[in-house]
């Protein structure tokens, strides 16, 4: 059986002692907190994944990047899910305001607009019937429940949990570059028209991460409530990591769960 090779760099992360709690009690200066946060980034975000390497490399099979295409379809179509139920608790007409753009900017406003319509391209680019692919038939069990679970935090915890969950889109526009180029280079699918979510998604990303990240730092003003995000942000690492974990068991070592896609299903 294959195993999962270590990232690129030749350094797997230790995933037990990443950006370990600063020793001392006192609440962090928000520059330091801020620097926390992105160490949390730097040790776990999943373009560290060994699948993100495969797949930008041009190392994927057809099968694989379907697969991928699939899965990460029920994270992007569970995005306002998520935001609109942490919207529904927030009493804030001003953070309202600022927090409805992200449900903007994956429904859109009119049929075929929106990150979802776009991620749908996608799938179409790659073979797959966007049908199918937006039914959600298929998706890995790992998937639905990591994404699931992450809807629920979304909803069920502290606002600032909430907000500090969402900063993973601080790491995101490196991993949309690299996997642009890598997706042109290596993949005959690729053109403007199927990429378009990532190259929408560079321009959406930083307003979400200024406001998402100067939340955080403003409202995370005790040491509990710095480690509460903190974890937070490690948590929501966790939920993208294990979908790829996922990929990588199903697909690249052929341990595909029952109910799960398989080759040749759903096809346009």
């Amino acid at each position: 059986m294959k195993h999962a090779p270590p990232p690129a760099d030749g350094q797997a992360p230790d995933r037990r002692t990443a950006a370990p709690r600063p020793p001392a009690d006192e609440a962090q200066t928000p520059d330091a907190f801020e620097a926390r946060l992105r160490a949390i980034g730097a040790a776990r975000y999943h373009d560290r994944h060994p699948f993100h390497h495969r797949l930008h490399g041009g190392d994927c099979t057809p099968d694989e990047v379907r697969a991928w295409v699939i899965n990460r379809f029920y994270y992007q179509s569970r995005i306002p899910m998520k935001d609109a139920a942490f919207m529904s608790r927030v009493e804030s007409p001003a953070l309202r305001r600022e927090w409805r753009s992200r449900i903007e900017n994956h429904d859109g406003g009119a049929p075929g607009e929106g990150g979802i319509a776009r991620w749908l391209r996608l799938a179409e680019a790659v073979g797959l019937d966007p049908a199918y692919v937006a039914s959600a038939h298929g998706v890995l069990p790992a998937t639905r429940f990591a994404v699931d679970a992450y809807v629920r935090f979304v909803r069920d915890m502290p606002l600032l949990d909430a907000v500090a969950s969402s900063l993973t889109e601080m790491f995101a526009p490196r991993i949309h570059e690299d996997r642009i180029a890598g997706l042109l280079r290596h993949y005959d699918f690729a053109d403007d028209r199927a990429l378009s979510y990532f190259r929408t998604r560079l321009k959406e990303a930083p307003a979400d991460v200024a406001f998402g990240l100067a939340w955080v730092l403003d409202h995370a003003r005790t040491r509990p409530e710095q480690d509460a995000a903190a974890a937070a942000l490690t948590f929501k690492t966790d939920v993208l990591w294990s979908q790829l974990d996922a990929l990588w068991a199903a697909y690249v070592e052929g341990r595909v769960p029952p109910g799960a896609w398989r080759p040749g299903e759903g096809m346009a």
